[in-house]
C-alpha cells in the first residue's frame, strides 16, 4: 500500500496570500481541503469518496488522484475569487464530483446501547431539502454488500433509518455506509455509530 500525502500550496491574489491545504481523512472516507488566510481557516470543503471504495478497481492511487483534483479545483477557485461558493456549510458533504446532494446526520453525538440504532438524517441538494430520496444503509464495505435497511426522505428532507448493530460489539463504534439517491443524483457517506 502506498502512503497518501496531502497537498499544501500558497497562492497570492491581490495583496492576500491564501494557503490551501488538502488531505485524505481515510477513517471517514473524506477528502478535505481547508483555505487559510494569515493562519485562520476561512472555510473548507469536504467530499466523500465512500461510494468509490465499494466499486471495482478502487485503489489508494485513485483516491490520491481524486484528492489532487479537489486541491487543483480549490486553487483555481481561490485564484478566480470564487472559493466561498465551494465551501461546505453546516456539515453538508457531497460525493466527489457530485451534483450537489448531501446527507447530514443530526443525532451523530448520540451513543446507542444495545443492538439497534436509529440514525436521524437530512437529505439536501443545492435547491434545499430532498423529498422522496431512497436512503439505504450497509454495514459491510465489500463491493457486493447487501443493503441492510432502507428508508425514504420526507417532504422536509428528514429520514430515519434503523440499523441492527452486530452483537457483540466490535469496539466502541460500528461503521455504516449511508447512501441517498433521488433524481439521478446520489451521495454516500461513511458514519461511525457510537456504542456503549
Amino acid at each position: 500500500m502506498s502512503q497518501i500525502f496531502g497537498f499544501n500550496t500558497d497562492t497570492k491574489v491581490g495583496d492576500t496570500v491564501y494557503h490551501v491545504q488538502s488531505e485524505a481523512r481515510e477513517n471517514d472516507l473524506l477528502l478535505q481541503t481547508q483555505v487559510f488566510v494569515k493562519g485562520h481557516c476561512i472555510g473548507k470543503r469536504a467530499s466523500s469518496y465512500a461510494e468509490r471504495t465499494v466499486q471495482p478497481g478502487f485503489s489508494i492511487e485513485l483516491m490520491h488522484e481524486l484528492l489532487k483534483a479537489q486541491h487543483r479545483m480549490m486553487l483555481e477557485a481561490v485564484r478566480e475569487s470564487r472559493v466561498e461558493a465551494l465551501f461546505c456549510s453546516d456539515g453538508a458533504v457531497q460525493d466527489v464530483n457530485a451534483g450537489g446532494m448531501a446527507i447530514q446526520w443530526t443525532n451523530a453525538a448520540e451513543v446507542f446501547p444495545g443492538d439497534k440504532a436509529v440514525l436521524k438524517l437530512i437529505v439536501t441538494n443545492r435547491d434545499g431539502v430532498v423529498d422522496g430520496a431512497l436512503v439505504t444503509a450497509r454495514i459491510s464495505f465489500e463491493q457486493d454488500a447487501h443493503i441492510h435497511s432502507q428508508s425514504m426522505s420526507e417532504p422536509d428532507g428528514k429520514a430515519d433509518i434503523e440499523i441492527e448493530l452486530p452483537v457483540p460489539p466490535m469496539g466502541n463504534e460500528t461503521p455504516v455506509l449511508i447512501r441517498a439517491v433521488a433524481d439521478e443524483k446520489s451521495c454516500t457517506r461513511k458514519f461511525r455509530i457510537k456504542r456503549t
